[in-house]
């Protein structure tokens, strides 16, 4: 049964732009938090950025100021919009739920892909 369903990613060039979207089912669309994570290759998997269910945000460094994590209208989707892409920014991102780390429930993952 899946629970959260990735969609957003692509190739694009530095300076570029993307928005993820993080469809969550019935069963975790109440978990307090929701996060993006991504992992490059040979990296660990790293958080980028969290919403509550109250909108609350944070963020990692090194997205500060380019990324914007939201939740749509519906409450079921939540979203992250990357602006001034970054080679560095390359990865695999997941969105994943729950109360506290590590977070239970996760996505399959999208590629992100940003050249020079």
């Amino acid at each position: 049964q899946v629970q959260l369903v990735e969609s957003g990613g692509g190739s694009v060039q530095a300076g570029g732009s993307l928005r993820l979207s993080c469809a969550a089912s019935a069963r975790v669309v109440n978990m307090p938090v929701t996060a993006w994570h991504r992992q490059a290759p040979g990296k660990q998997r790293e958080l980028v950025a969290t919403i509550t269910l109250g909108d609350s945000t944070t963020y990692a460094d090194s997205v500060k100021g380019r990324f914007t994590i939201s939740r749509g209208n519906d409450k079921n989707t939540v979203y992250l919009q990357m602006n001034s892409l970054k080679p560095e920014d390359t990865g695999v991102y997941y969105c994943s739920v729950g109360y506290t780390p590590p977070y239970p429930y996760w996505g399959q993952g999208t590629q992100v892909t940003v050249s020079s």
